[in-house]
């Protein structure tokens, strides 16, 4: 789904099509529009996702918990594409800070379970999805090779031994999915929350300040906010690599329409090839 076939979506939804701002282009394309924020997301497969998201919004809402409130209660299907219409958060005071982050998620890996089922982290799930969509626009011994090692990691992950216990998490825990408004951080994108290991959350930094160049002392200030380091844990490399594995796919999907996406792929496999931890990928 490209920015223009988002924009037929809102269109038919009897959004502002023509105003809208696009803000993102990913799984879902993201506009703002006046002071709601809508969601398209790329295809009907998605659509049970955006319903989910809707579920947590409002939970997270009765629990006090400061993150993104849906303006529609309920996920619209359109033309094929799950879409989805959001408050739109005042304008950011400061970038957030993985301080920032670490506060949240100290929030939220404290809440019960809600009212309703949370899946589990399919942190792997979407490799195969991602994959196909890549199509002939990548090397097919790339994608047998992602395909080996996400089935090598799933059955990896499936054993470690947690050391905080299980409940709901976030599931993409990055500065870039909180908003610090005038009333502070708040957390955005609630569509990967899930019920699994905690310590899903907390690799995410760690492989970050590894691959993504994020410093060692935000790094530092994100563990000292939460209260613990998750390099420590002997299960961390292996959540890492299944997390590697994902990150790797997902650009993969991409790849048919951007030459930039192709590139960073590549760069990307070849490093989980050649076992090289200090190839620095670049956010895509």
């Amino acid at each position: 789904m490209d920015e223009a076939r988002a924009r037929d979506v809102l269109a038919a939804a009897g959004l502002p099509a023509g105003t809208a701002r696009l803000l993102a282009l990913g799984e879902n394309a993201v506009f703002a529009a006046g002071d709601l924020v809508v969601k398209v997301g790329r295809d009907a497969e998605l659509l049970d996702r955006a319903r989910r998201e809707l579920d947590i919004a409002g939970w997270l809402a009765e629990a006090g918990v400061p993150a993104v409130r849906a303006a529609e209660p309920k996920a619209r299907s359109v033309e094929g594409h799950p879409v989805t219409v959001w408050h739109r958060l005042p304008e950011a005071v400061r970038p957030a800070e993985p301080r920032d982050l670490a506060e949240l998620l100290r929030v939220v890996h404290a809440l019960p379970a809600p009212p309703f089922a949370l899946p589990p982290r399919e942190l792997l799930g979407g490799v195969e999805r991602w994959l196909r969509l890549a199509g002939d626009a990548i090397d097919p011994a790339d994608a047998a090779y992602l395909r080996e090692r996400r089935d090598g990691f799933a059955a990896a992950a499936a054993a470690v031994t947690p050391h905080l216990p299980p409940g709901p998490i976030h599931g993409d825990a990055l500065p870039r999915n909180v908003h610090v408004g005038p009333d502070g951080p708040v957390l955005v994108d609630l569509e990967t929350f899930s019920s699994d290991l905690r310590e899903h959350d907390l690799v995410v930094m760690a492989l970050s300040r590894d691959r993504y160049g994020v410093p060692a002392a935000a790094y530092d200030s994100f563990t000292a906010a939460y209260g613990w380091d998750v390099r420590e844990w002997e299960g961390c490399s292996v959540l890492r690599g299944a997390r590697e594995t994902a990150s790797c796919a997902w650009v993969a999907q991409h790849a048919p329409v951007d030459p930039k996406a192709l590139a960073e792929f590549e760069r990307r496999v070849t490093s989980l090839r050649d076992g090289d931890e200090t190839v620095r990928w670049y956010p895509f």
